[in-house]
């Protein structure tokens, strides 16, 4: 059933027994797995049906570390920011697991094996089953073969994508038909209630931007609301004195995978060389996939380094201009780089030998996403400004480290060293290893850590179960409990955590 909060009385007062707070991916999923039992739920959801410029206003704030787009990296309406999802899908790797004596910081309170169960009905729900994410043997029998890396640096895994699926759309009508399920809409959560010590959350206080005030009682009660938003929640729960912040760690170890913009390219004489999954998705039962380059784990524990993901396509092709140089010494160096490249990646019967003799071949971009180690000081705090309900807005400090650019650079020039080794194409860098972060570092949408999981109160805010620390009813689900960021996009692996989330509460609730 779906209810608009506007639409109810003022000062309504709501009941469930599980509420969920936001409608994103594991909102949506947590409220699926209790579709049609016999538990009551409350599935309450910011936006509408679709978008709102004055709902989406709401995510405004400060960025005072590495520039970083608070509104357009969020999408508040049901569904939430799976609806500018790309679709990426592909498991953590078990070193992300680990506790790696050259991260600090680093460790999950479990392995991969926990969550290799839910990694299939995760697929499904995300529409890319079956998954076949690090089968090279699978992926050669159904596209055809293509080269094994040789350098000891790299291995070969594949990202499959998704359509992608946009939950809302997707999975909405499901949530109306469900008898026990209520989706609050246009209901913004301002304050989680906690009882006398603290211990037990009780309910929810609810304002709509038409001014009306509900209240929403729950036994257990869920935050869901994105890697930023979660950590906000927590901080002003409990009238602002804040929820699961006895050692100050709800905000902390903000982490994005970072992306670089122009860092460089493959240049390729003959196109031939380039296996088709390695150059675009290939169509596969209704899906699609690509080839990927991670580090291979040996290599990263000898040199100490951070997870990468590396993903190439076709960008564009070069051509001499007839009787004319190359308009600056990055093209000529472009230009030297093919002449060679025709010669030394030439086939067996000569030099490629193209009918446009103007053309000189193609270059290939490179799209990367590197882990990002944890760092106490990249965080979300609450900033002096104030939204439209007069609650303090995010201040996000984000920031990187040394260890987050070397291991960057590094993966680059392993790349580089794979790619020649292969004989598929030489690659220009443009990032010089000189100690800088480059001015064109971005951030993939990807919130992650900032109420991250650890057995330990000392050093995290939720338990292994995603139980906030020092409460008896208050969950957190999302990227947000994520204790280390892996190079995957998160998005298959938060709605796993979701359904062994969603099991969890199965057994306390029996």
């Amino acid at each position: 059933m779906f209810i608009d909060a506007r639409s109810l009385s003022d000062n309504t007062s709501l009941n469930a027994d599980l509420a969920i707070i936001g409608g994103g991916p594991a909102g949506i999923t947590l409220a699926r797995a209790f579709a049609g039992s016999d538990v009551k739920v409350a599935l309450v959801e910011a936006g509408g049906l679709e978008p709102d410029p004055g709902v989406q206003a709401l995510y405004e704030g400060e960025s005072i570390g590495i520039p970083y787009p608070l509104v357009g990296s969020r999408l508040r309406f049901l569904g939430g920011s799976s609806n500018h999802w790309g679709g990426y899908c592909r498991p953590l790797d078990p070193i992300d697991f680990e506790a790696r004596d050259w991260v600090p910081h680093s460790g999950w309170p479990f392995t991969i094996d926990e969550l290799r169960p839910y990694y299939p009905p995760a697929s499904e729900i995300v529409e890319v089953a079956p998954g076949y994410y690090n089968d090279s043997d699978h992926w050669r029998q159904e596209i055809g073969d293509m080269p094994r890396p040789v350098t000891g640096r790299m291995r070969l895994q594949f990202v499959q994508f998704s359509r992608p699926t946009h939950f809302g759309t997707r999975y909405g009508p499901e949530l109306k038909r469900a008898d026990n399920i209520q989706v609050l809409l246009n209901a913004n959560v301002v304050d989680i209630r906690a009882n006398h010590d603290a211990r037990r959350a009780e309910r929810l206080s609810i304002r709509t931007l038409s001014g009306l005030r509900h209240t929403l009682s729950a036994s257990y009660i869920i935050i869901a609301t994105g890697g930023l938003e979660n950590a906000r929640t927590l901080l002003l729960a409990n009238g602002g004195a804040g929820l699961g912040n006895q050692h100050d760690l709800v905000g902390r170890y903000f982490m994005e995978h970072p992306h670089l913009v122009g860092f460089g390219e493959i240049v390729v004489a003959d196109l031939k060389r380039i296996p088709r999954i390695f150059r675009e998705r290939v169509p596969d039962q209704g899906r699609s996939v690509q080839v990927a380059f991670n580090p291979d784990y040996g290599f990263l524990r000898e040199r100490r380094l951070l997870n990468a993901t590396f993903m190439t396509g076709v960008a564009g092709e070069y051509r001499q201009p007839p009787q004319s140089p190359p308009a600056d010494a990055r093209a000529q160096a472009h230009t030297d780089m093919l002449l060679a490249a025709r010669r030394l990646l030439a086939d067996g019967d000569g030099p490629v030998k193209p009918q446009d003799p103007d053309y000189l071949g193609l270059w290939l971009g490179i799209g990367c996403a590197c882990e990002q180690a944890p760092n106490p000081d990249s965080r979300v705090t609450l900033s002096q400004q104030r939204d439209r309900f007069d609650l303090p807005r995010i201040r996000l400090d984000w920031r990187l480290g040394e260890q987050d650019r070397r291991s960057l650079v590094t993966h680059m020039q392993s790349l580089a060293l794979e790619f020649g080794a292969l004989g598929m194409g030489r690659m220009a860098l443009h990032v010089e290893d000189d100690g800088l972060w480059p001015a064109q570092v971005s951030g993939g949408s990807h919130h992650m850590g900032t109420t991250r999981m650890s057995d330990d109160p000392t050093r995290g805010v939720v338990d292994r179960d995603c139980l906030v620390h020092g409460m008896d009813n208050l969950y957190v689900a999302g990227s947000s409990v994520f204790p280390t960021a892996g190079s995957s996009n998160p998005t298959l692996t938060l709605v796993a955590l979701a359904l062994r989330l969603a099991d969890h509460l199965k057994e306390r609730m029996r």
